[in-house]
C-alpha cells in the first residue's frame, strides 16, 4: 500500500494516474465476481472477496475528478475508482423549474430553492420560500395546485437506462426515492412544521400524506417496470442533529414511522431490500429502524455525531443490519492527509466489514472543499480483510 501511495503522489499526468488505478482494480468485466455479486454477498452477511465501495459527491467534485482523470463521463471515474454501486431513477418529464425574478426557482417537488455559493466554490440549493406556510386546512393543502404528479416521471425506459449502467459488467443498482419529512417541511417551513406537529398536526400530516402517496406510486411503477434490474431501494429523512435526535422518539413514532412503514410495505412487496439515510446522532432509533420500519441497510453512519460508535453499532446490530458510509466528511476527508484517509477507510472495513454487512463510502456527498488526492486515497485504500 505504501508503494501504491507513492506512485499516486508522484503521478504527474492523467494517463499515469489512470494507469495506476487500472492496475489496482483492472477492468470490471475481468473480475472473478461482479460488483453486484460482491455487494449482494456483503448485504446477506457473507464475507465478499473485498469490501464493496460506493461513491457520493456534489457536482463540483465530479467535474473536478473527470478533469483530473481525463474522463469523458462520470461512469468512467467510477470504474477507475472501483465503485461497485450505481443509482437509477425514472426520467423526469414534468414541468421545467419555474424561475422567479429574485433568482429562486420552483423545483420538481414544488419547493422553492435558491442557489447559494459557499466559500469553496460549491453550490447549495437552499429553501427560499414555503408555499404551504399559510394554508389553514388539510383540504386546502391537498388541493394545492403545485403538487407533483406521477405523470411527471417516465418509467417506460427505466430498464433500458439501467442496462446502460451495466454496459461492461453487472453493478449493484439502487432506486432512489425522496424524503417524506424533509420535502414536507421544505414546503411548509421548518420551525412552523415542528411547531404544528404539536399544536395542529393535521396540517403537516396532510403534507406528509401527499408525499407518502406519491412515493408509493413511484415505487410501484419503477419496480413493475424494472424490478428485475433493481437491487435495492433507497429512502431518506434526516431526523438527527450532531448531538441528538431532531424530534422526540414519541413524535417520530407517531408521525414519521407509520408513513415510512407504508412506503416500505410497498417496497417489500417486491422483495427489495431498503437502505435508509439519516444524518446525525440516530443511535437511539436504530433498533426501531430495523424492527419496526423494516430497513436492511443504514446510511450514512456519521462518525462524529454523538453516540455513533462504529464498534458498538456493529456489535449490537451487525448481525441483522448492514451499513453504508462511515467515512468522516467533517474532518478526515476534507482536512486530513491521504495517509489518514486511507487509515480511516482501513479501520472502517476492519470493524464494519468483518462477516460482511458493509459498503464503504463517504458519510454523505463529498463536498467541494475536499482535496482530490484524499478522494483518490479513499478509493485506493486496502479493501481486503
Amino acid at each position: 500500500m505504501e508503494d501504491l501511495a507513492g506512485k499516486l503522489e508522484s503521478a504527474e499526468k492523467a494517463e499515469d494516474l489512470r494507469s495506476i488505478l487500472r492496475q489496482r482494480y483492472g477492468a470490471p468485466s475481468e473480475e472473478m465476481i461482479s460488483p453486484r455479486t460482491r455487494v449482494e454477498r456483503a448485504l446477506t452477511h457473507q464475507q465478499p472477496d473485498r469490501v464493496p465501495f460506493d461513491f457520493w459527491a456534489v457536482p463540483a467534485i465530479k467535474k473536478r475528478l473527470k478533469k483530473l482523470l481525463a474522463a469523458d463521463e462520470i461512469d468512467e471515474v467510477y470504474r477507475l475508482l472501483g465503485v461497485d454501486c450505481r443509482q437509477a431513477r425514472p426520467a423526469y418529464v414534468g414541468p421545467a423549474p419555474l424561475k422567479k425574478e429574485d433568482g429562486a426557482y420552483v423545483d420538481r417537488w414544488g419547493t422553492v430553492r435558491q442557489q447559494v455559493k459557499n466559500s469553496s466554490g460549491g453550490i447549495y440549493e437552499e429553501y427560499a420560500a414555503y408555499p404551504l406556510n399559510d394554508f389553514e386546512s388539510p383540504a386546502a393543502i391537498k388541493s394545492w395546485e403545485g403538487w407533483p404528479e406521477i405523470g411527471h416521471w417516465d418509467f417506460s425506459d427505466l430498464d433500458q437506462r439501467i442496462e446502460c449502467l451495466n454496459e461492461d459488467t453487472r453493478y449493484h443498482i439502487r432506486l432512489e426515492l425522496g424524503g417524506i419529512f424533509e420535502l414536507s417541511w421544505g414546503l411548509y417551513g421548518f420551525a412552523d412544521f415542528l411547531t404544528d406537529l404539536v399544536e395542529r398536526p393535521e396540517l403537516p400530516c396532510a403534507v406528509m400524506d401527499k408525499f407518502t402517496g406519491l412515493f408509493c406510486r413511484i415505487a410501484r411503477r419503477a419496480l413493475e417496470q424494472a424490478g428485475d434490474k433493481i437491487d435495492l431501494v433507497y429512502t431518506y429523512d434526516d431526523v438527527g442533529t450532531q448531538s441528538n435526535l431532531l424530534i422526540s422518539k414519541k413524535m417520530w413514532r407517531e408521525f414519521l414511522l407509520p408513513r415510512h412503514q407504508k412506503l416500505n410495505e410497498v417496497i417489500k412487496s417486491y422483495s427489495k431490500p431498503i437502505m435508509y439515510h439519516s444524518c446525525g446522532a440516530i443511535y437511539p432509533l436504530i433498533s426501531e429502524l430495523k424492527e419496526k420500519m423494516g430497513i436492511d441497510v443504514l446510511n450514512p453512519l456519521q462518525p462524529r455525531a454523538e453516540g455513533m460508535d462504529m464498534k458498538k453499532i456493529k456489535k449490537n446490530y451487525g448481525g441483522s443490519l448492514s451499513f453504508h458510509g462511515g467515512i468522516d466528511l467533517q474532518k478526515t476527508l476534507p482536512r486530513g492527509s491521504p495517509a489518514e484517509v486511507r487509515e480511516e477507510a482501513r479501520k472502517r472495513c476492519q470493524v464494519l466489514g468483518r462477516g460482511g454487512g458493509y459498503i464503504c463510502a463517504p458519510a454523505h456527498h463529498v463536498q467541494s472543499d475536499t482535496p482530490l488526492g484524499n478522494i483518490i486515497a479513499l478509493y485506493t485504500a486496502d479493501r481486503e480483510l
